[in-house]
């Protein structure tokens, strides 16, 4: 390092190569400035380095924090593996578990089910590492569909259910099993999912009218619907019908059971031929000390008062 004191005479013995660079302010002052050389020129490799993710070790305590729940646990490894990340043999491996614990613990439910599980430990240690390190989950794409030339058609075929029929739906009376709550609650998620647009979904819904009706969908619509609240309010609206039908063409297509609620509607409404599609109008009429009560099912009944 050379030192330069105002006034002084001394010259630099030799160059410097490590810090300093002399750059004259003009031909005529005669003057000199110090510029020192910048970090980065210094150390060339430092901005890379900081930007790499750090790399966590094995052993490091941070892994064996346990800030997530078993279901939680068994939620990630399900988006894990369904999003691509790794196969389900992979990760055992991965993870250092026999198939038997890990379709143990991945078969219970509950927060706490499965918390002496070695495949609970392993697993919150496994994303915790990866969470550290900055990775993150892995997302899955959405298949789209090509036309002969191998260009992309913009049909989304994970949901694409043209090829799924339902009994009555040429005549447009799909019987429904749904209340509109769980409608709205279907459509809402459908419509957080990757790719899906409103637009989008509102042709998707006006393609399960028969062709003879020929109706379409607006958004506008779409959202008038999903601002209702009740178990039958909304139930004269096309999006009810519609979405409840392309929903449950995408069950069958995905090959998914009928949940308990649904089997529970099926007993319910069974005998009326599912969920009315009709509008109610005016009142009913009850007996004296009776008030008119609606349940959770959409099922309208009297009760005598206390």
């Amino acid at each position: 390092m050379v030192h330069l004191s105002p006034g002084s005479n001394r010259e630099p013995l030799g160059p410097s190569s490590n810090a300093v660079n002399i750059t004259p302010l003009g031909a005529s002052s005669g003057e000199s400035v110090l510029k020192p050389e910048s970090a980065s020129a210094k150390r060339p490799h430092a901005a890379a380095a900081d930007d790499s993710p750090e790399e966590i070790e094995s052993d490091d305590d941070r892994l064996f924090f346990l800030t997530d729940s078993c279901d939680q646990i068994r939620t990630k490894i399900n988006t894990f593996i369904n999003n691509g990340g790794m196969k389900v043999g992979e990760f055992q491996r991965a993870i250092g578990v026999t198939a038997s614990s890990y379709g143990n613990f991945m078969k219970k439910r509950g927060r706490d089910a499965g918390e002496q599980s070695s495949v609970y430990i392993a697993a919150n240690a496994f994303f915790r590492k990866r969470e550290l390190e900055g990775h993150k989950m892995p997302r899955k794409k959405a298949k789209k569909d090509t036309d002969a030339d191998g260009k992309e058609t913009g049909k989304n075929l994970d949901y694409e259910v043209s090829d799924i029929h339902l009994e009555g739906e040429d005549e447009g009376e799909v019987e429904i099993y749904d209340t509109c709550d769980e409608v709205r609650r279907k459509i809402a998620a459908h419509l957080r999912a990757p790719g899906i647009t409103q637009a989008g979904f509102c042709r998707a819904i006006s393609a399960q009218f028969p062709e003879s009706e020929e109706k379409k969908i607006s958004s506008a619509q779409l959202q008038a619907f999903q601002r209702k609240k009740g178990p039958t309010e909304g139930n004269s609206s096309g999006v009810f019908y519609s979405a409840y039908v392309f929903f449950e063409k995408l069950r069958v297509k995905q090959g998914k059971k009928k949940s308990k609620a649904r089997l529970e509607m099926e007993e319910i409404w069974g005998d009326d031929g599912g969920v009315s599609r009709e509008l109610q109008r005016g009142g009913y009429i009850v007996m004296k000390g009776s008030e008119v009560v609606q349940d959770r099912y959409g099922k309208v009944r009297q009760i005598l008062q206390e």
